[in-house]
């Protein structure tokens, strides 16, 4: 398309150029031969309309006539005088120099005068006309690649929502089951087995929890008012239990701050984001989080004294299947990133972070 509109720009060129030559033979026949009305006429209603915008002057740049160029820009006092808008008429006249170099012609008395002209409008747009067609089709394919990446993301969300309900259904039975024997072991048991027994219950009622969990996922949650400090200290004890007692867990914020949330969704962002930083910390070391609001935006950092996270990974981390231990998934900040944007219409990225001292996950939500 581009080799092919350039052959024929260059040929519609050649043939504007022999339209400005006829032009100037015909100026200088006006001159010459005393049918100077029939000339006029071949001039005006033959030759200039086919030509391109041009401009006429002496030697000395001053413009004597111009054909094809703005009327509204030309002015005509009297009959005898003509006045241009000069600096209109002066830009024209520098783009049919950079464009074309000017066609001389002698007048019946010797002067010398020159001819400036450009390309016409029509010359102009078949020269552009090929990047249009590469626009067209680069708009349409990106258009393509962006429908099949959506058929392709569905199609995998489908698979994930598939697994997670799947999952939630095994699991039902015989969470259900250990439920019942542990009430039958209850019938049975002294005081000291009865601890262990609270223990076992509530790590039973946390598969109970997953399993609820997963069941949601791929079904629009329903949001209500909570008090997010509450719910994070939920989540936090349940980590705290589990954790090293030489890891450090602090939590500031207003109990009165609410936000619209799911619980049994958002613990799991929060448990997540804690086990992660656990594991980033290592043997100890202290993790903080913060919760504000301004207006109309309830605020959550969670911070940690951890190894750290490269500038560069800062998005990398969301994606599935990046992790930096090798037993891990990769799927936690992936899933967490989901339930917090996808569920609750929320954000949550990579604050700050600095390699060998901590990192701040910020949570964004709406109050």
């Amino acid at each position: 398309s581009l080799i092919y509109t350039n052959f024929l720009v260059k040929r519609l060129q050649k043939q504007e150029k022999e339209k400005v030559q006829l032009y100037m033979e015909a100026q200088r026949q006006i001159v010459k031969t005393n049918d100077s009305d029939y000339m006029t006429f071949l001039l005006d209603r033959i030759i200039a309309p086919n030509n391109s915008p041009m401009i006429i002057a002496d030697s000395n740049e001053v413009i004597k006539t111009t054909r094809g160029l703005d009327p509204k820009k030309t002015m005509f006092p009297d009959e005898t005088d003509k006045e241009y808008d000069s600096l209109y008429f002066r830009e024209q006249l520098e783009e049919m120099k950079a464009e074309h170099d000017p066609i001389q012609f002698e007048l019946y008395d010797g002067e010398k005068q020159y001819i400036y002209y450009k390309d016409s409008f029509l010359l102009t747009q078949l020269r552009i006309y090929p990047y249009v067609q590469l626009t067209v089709i680069a708009i349409f394919l990106l258009a393509s690649y962006l429908a099949f990446s959506s058929s392709r993301r569905a199609e995998q969300n489908q698979v994930w929502v598939g697994m997670a309900k799947e999952t939630a259904h095994q699991l039902g039975t015989p969470i259900s089951s250990l439920l019942a024997w542990m009430e039958h072991l209850r019938a049975k048991s002294n005081e000291e087995e009865q601890q262990f027994l609270d223990e076992m219950e509530n790590d039973i009622r946390r598969l109970e929890l997953v399993t609820e969990r997963f069941s949601k996922i791929g079904s629009l949650p329903v949001l209500l008012d909570e008090p997010v400090l509450e719910v994070v200290n939920r989540s936090i004890d349940y980590i705290r239990r589990r954790s090293s007692a030489k890891i450090l867990f602090e939590v500031k914020g207003d109990p009165s701050i609410t936000a619209k949330l799911n619980t049994s969704l958002f613990d799991w962002v929060i448990e997540n984001l804690c086990k992660n930083a656990v594991n980033a910390i290592g043997s100890a070391g202290k993790i903080s989080i913060f919760i504000h609001k301004h207006k109309e935006l309830v605020y959550i950092d969670v911070s940690d004294t951890g190894a750290g996270i490269p500038k560069s990974k800062f998005e990398v981390v969301f994606e599935p299947g990046y992790t930096t231990r090798k037993r891990g998934w990769g799927l936690g900040l992936s899933l967490v990133k989901r339930i917090v944007e996808s569920y609750h219409s929320g954000r949550i990225f990579v604050k700050e972070s600095t390699v060998g001292k901590g990192t701040t996950f910020r949570i964004i939500l709406h109050a």
